[in-house]
């Protein structure tokens, strides 16, 4: 598995930027997706928990009914890198598919 690349403050601000439903909070990137019951928040959740998996980088969430808040960080790093990017983006594109 190649290195995670820590993010630099501008690749941050362009992401944020990029991504509006995006922000900072205590150095990690967050977000909370409201879906429309809980079994299609918790379908979510379970979709993006294989693609975690599979790239060995895992969220820190929780759920509320049809709310998932997330926040992403490389904790190895102590920052948010570039697989937090790419777990965010994966986030994005399975809600787009079940909102």
């Amino acid at each position: 598995m190649p290195e995670s690349i820590r993010a630099t403050e501008e690749q941050l601000l362009d992401f944020c930027a990029s991504n509006p439903h995006w922000s900072l909070q205590e150095n990690k990137l967050h977000r909370q997706f409201v879906f429309n019951d809980f079994v299609m928040a918790f379908g979510f959740m379970s979709q993006i928990a294989l693609i975690a998996e599979r790239c060995n980088h895992h969220p820190e969430w929780s759920n509320l009914y049809q709310k998932v808040t997330v926040n992403l960080t490389t904790h190895e790093m102590g920052s948010i890198s570039d697989k937090d990017f790419i777990l965010a983006k994966e986030m994005d594109r399975i809600a787009a598919k079940i909102l």
